[in-house]
């Protein structure tokens, strides 16, 4: 299957051409402008050094996505995900963490709205 042009990097002035939206160079400084500058330092505290250890040890106990396993599709594990948020009450603990793949993620992330700020508005017949 033939995959997707490259396209240039989104850095301002580089010439450079990408699968993702900055090229390797450019990738590494966005992160660092972004967890200097965007991310919430409350976020920062909440995901340190423990959350680290607790992330590898429980993705290399769950190695495939739970989600497509349970619809049976084999995906490596991209992302260990909180069921119940931390930001909203949740802990480290095993049984609040799921394995997922990047799309799976994306998903449950894009279904909640709390991607991009834009938090779904609640319905009439939902607050009842």
């Amino acid at each position: 299957m033939p995959r997707k042009p490259k396209r240039p990097c989104s850095f301002p002035g580089c010439p450079n051409l990408t699968d993702g939206r900055f090229c390797e160079e450019h990738e590494k400084k966005e992160n660092k402008r972004y967890e200097r500058y965007d991310r919430n330092p409350a976020t920062k505290r909440r995901y340190g050094r423990a959350w680290k250890r607790i992330r590898d040890s429980y993705a290399a106990e769950h190695p495939v996505c739970e989600q497509c396993m349970a619809v049976g599709r084999y995906v490596k594990t991209a992302e260990i995900h909180h069921k119940l948020p931390l930001a909203e009450g949740g802990t480290h603990d095993r049984r609040n963490l799921i394995a997922l793949c990047k799309e799976c993620h994306a998903r449950i992330h894009a279904e909640r709205g709390d991607r991009w700020h834009k938090k779904r508005a609640a319905r009439y017949d939902e607050r009842l």
